[in-house]
């Protein structure tokens, strides 16, 4: 098993400049996510953000990943390819997006309501945002990983929610995956011990139905088993004491989408 890394104070503000960079990226995106628009137009537009500020998309060929953000529209849960998808209205779309920026990884997603939704992807995507929110209040020196998998899978689950087991949030810094694991499950108590250093990224996976999901035979493309919608929020956070320093926000995106109300 590979260790924990713990990062300096410098490390910490090298970390969260790689996420206000992805950040700033969502938000990018979010400026043109519409009814009619490809998903690759998406993708083109974050790489040439990404690369016009002294960035390198995290993602791109990551693993033979082929693209610069993972976009998963309605029943995909996660690692989707940007294609000639158009976006329609009533979609949900879950875009995830990582930058390599002086040597160090930022990774946050967002999950965008296309117009309007119906009842139930707004219920998921409200309560996913709460799991997230949630799952960050225990991200504080002390606690343990389970202490932040309860509090996902308890609020997901008391709303009728499936909570996707396979996948799971990560440590992050100099790689993209580290130690420890975050799943959206857990016991209280249980898992690695949280300390001050330690960075992660809490994002939890939330299907509107059952839990299960699919793989698919490209090797990437995750949906739910019951093709019922999912969403997924992401962010990456320092552990502290008393509250948890989020590094990512989604101040930028949310600005842009009430200007386009």
């Amino acid at each position: 098993m590979s260790k924990i890394y713990y990062k300096s104070l410098e490390e910490i503000e090298l970390i969260r400049e790689s996420n206000l960079l992805v950040s700033k990226t969502l938000a990018e995106v979010a400026k043109i996510i519409a009814p009619g628009v490809t998903t690759i137009k998406l993708d083109k537009l974050a790489f040439e953000f990404i690369s016009d500020h002294g960035a390198v998309p995290a993602f791109l060929n990551y693993n033979g990943f082929p693209n610069s953000l993972c976009i998963s529209p309605n029943d995909q849960v996660v690692h989707g390819f940007p294609n000639d998808y158009v976006i329609e209205e009533g979609d949900l779309i879950s875009v995830d997006c990582g930058v390599i920026k002086n040597k160090y990884f930022g990774d946050s997603a967002y999950t965008f309501s296309i117009g309007e939704i119906s009842e139930e992807k707004k219920k998921l995507v409200k309560v996913t945002q709460e799991c997230l929110r949630l799952g960050i209040e225990k991200a504080i020196v002390g606690m343990r990983v389970g202490d932040i998998g309860f509090a996902v899978q308890q609020c997901a689950e008391s709303n009728g929610f499936g909570v996707v087991r396979e996948l799971v949030g990560h440590g992050v810094g100099a790689q993209l995956h580290e130690k420890p694991e975050i799943p959206n499950y857990g016991k209280r108590g249980n898992g690695p011990k949280l300390e001050e250093g330690m960075v992660i990224a809490i994002e939890p996976m939330i299907n509107a139905g059952v839990a299960g999901i699919n793989f698919h035979a490209d090797g990437w493309t995750v949906t739910s088993k019951d093709n019922k919608p999912s969403a997924h929020f992401e962010h990456s956070v320092a552990i502290k004491k008393g509250q948890a320093d989020i590094l990512s926000t989604f101040d930028y995106i949310e600005e842009v989408l009430r200007k386009k109300e």
